[in-house]
């Protein structure tokens, strides 16, 4: 919501990018967007529909409408997620963009604290906080390891690489940098894009205080969906550190070792049902980076209603 008694002078312009695939949630969404604090920002909503049809026009517009939401449909099929975040840069006149994904909803000051933390560092990319919400007969031992929520990779004190759902980009330094479609149904576009703003010398920072909430359904809440993803996320890095010249011997090298430790751990912590299987997920992901080195071809995760 806009605070009326802000000067319309110097009111600045920022949007709030959506990809959906046929999800009812992103009319929550929507209607968490419609309760933000924004003063000093106009913001519009920008979603764009990764299905076929327009499927989610009508569910889209009809929400815009009765949120009061200053909003744009833009349909963008291929079942694709890259050719969605694509469509949402492509439609930004905004010099702030932001990202948030159609299974989430925003605290009320979500993204005046991502403008905060802008303001105060003049930072490219400003990441927040995912916090996930496990329903009530997730298993025990889930909340405890928490893997699904999201904070932000970091290697030797730097952000590396990123992810698109809680982010605020500057326009400029975006520029005409786009999601590869190759990573468009494996995952990981959102890696690959932040890692090159990196190497562009772009300096991404983050805040915990801007906050959003994804709850998780059962689909997601098994030790299996959390390998999965662990080992695509693996596949991810490999590729990047292939790509930055890593030989793939040791990359192969490093990885063994990591998955034998990862092992080990998850035999010492037998005892605690959320650790060993932390270290387990954990063993997946060195295992998907061994992948990526041997040449196996990258798992595909979205396409699908959920996924």
């Amino acid at each position: 919501m806009q605070d009326s008694v802000i000067n319309p002078a110097t009111v600045r312009d920022v949007d709030v990018c959506v990809c959906t695939f046929r999800r009812a949630s992103v009319t929550d969404l929507l209607a968490s967007l419609a309760r933000l604090e924004t003063p000093g920002w106009r913001m519009r909503v920008i979603v764009a529909d990764n299905d076929d049809k327009p499927s989610a026009r009508e569910t889209v517009e009809r929400a815009f409408t009765s949120f009061g939401l200053n909003g744009l449909y833009v349909h963008a099929p291929a079942r694709n997620i890259s050719v969605a975040r694509n469509a949402c840069l492509n439609a930004a006149r905004a010099p702030l963009i932001a990202f948030i994904d159609d299974d989430e909803t925003a605290r009320p000051d979500w993204l005046a604290q991502l403008i905060s933390r802008h303001e105060a560092t003049s930072a490219g990319v400003v990441f927040g906080k995912v916090m996930a919400i496990y329903a009530p007969d997730a298993p025990r031992w889930m909340p405890v390891a928490d893997m699904h929520s999201t904070p932000p990779p970091i290697r030797n004190g730097e952000i590396v690489g990123g992810y698109t759902c809680n982010v605020l980009m500057r326009r400029d330094v975006v520029g005409a940098l786009r999601f590869d479609p190759a990573y468009g149904r494996s995952g990981g576009e959102d890696t690959t894009f932040f890692a090159q703003l990196q190497r562009a010398g772009v300096v991404m920072v983050y805040t915990e205080k801007a906050v959003v909430d994804e709850p998780i359904p059962p689909s997601r809440s098994t030790l299996e969906w959390l390998k999965i993803r662990a080992f695509r996320a693996g596949q991810t890095w490999g590729l990047l550190e292939l790509r930055n010249g890593k030989p793939k011997a040791v990359l192969v090298g490093m990885s063994l070792a990591k998955m034998a430790f990862c092992v080990v751990m998850a035999g010492l912590t037998f005892w605690s049902p959320a650790r060993w299987r932390r270290a387990i997920v954990r063993s997946r992901l060195h295992a998907g980076v061994m992948g990526a080195a041997t040449g196996k071809a990258p798992l595909e995760l979205y396409g699908e209603a959920g996924a």
